[in-house]
């Protein structure tokens, strides 16, 4: 399976160890392919750096267990047409066009109402419902 992260996964797998980055792991060892892009890469680093800058050192050695996906143009009428808020476009249209299989957030007020929904062959789901 190909999974794209969003920035709140990275976000949160980097600040704590936890359980986003036990299923990181377990994702890993499964042979899946978790995938980002530098839209939610720069997201991350940017929170982490205002919030949690030391999981800064976590997120910049992981970088080569995750696929980056290359910087895109934005397409805006793939964005245009997706059912999340415009800032959050990027993320489920980087999903899309990286051929994954599911889009992984925790941003249950702009994805939650799309949780376990297929958005042109992305489903979207919550780390526990991935778990």
């Amino acid at each position: 399976m190909r999974i794209f992260l969003d920035a709140n996964i990275l976000f949160s797998a980097a600040r704590a160890d936890g359980a986003i980055r036990a299923l990181l792991s377990l994702l890993k060892e499964a042979g899946h392919v978790c995938c980002v892009d530098a839209y939610v890469l720069e997201e991350a680093r940017r929170n982490l750096l205002a919030k949690s800058a030391s999981g800064l050192i976590w997120l910049e050695d992981s970088m080569t267990e995750f696929q980056v996906q290359p910087i895109r143009l934005r397409d805006k009428e793939l964005e245009a047409h997706l059912p999340v808020v415009e800032k959050d476009q990027p993320v489920l249209a980087a999903a899309i066009q990286s051929g994954c299989h599911y889009l992984v957030t925790g941003d249950r007020t702009h994805f939650g109402a799309l949780f376990g929904l297929s958005i042109q062959d992305v489903k979207v789901m919550s780390p526990a419902q991935l778990a």
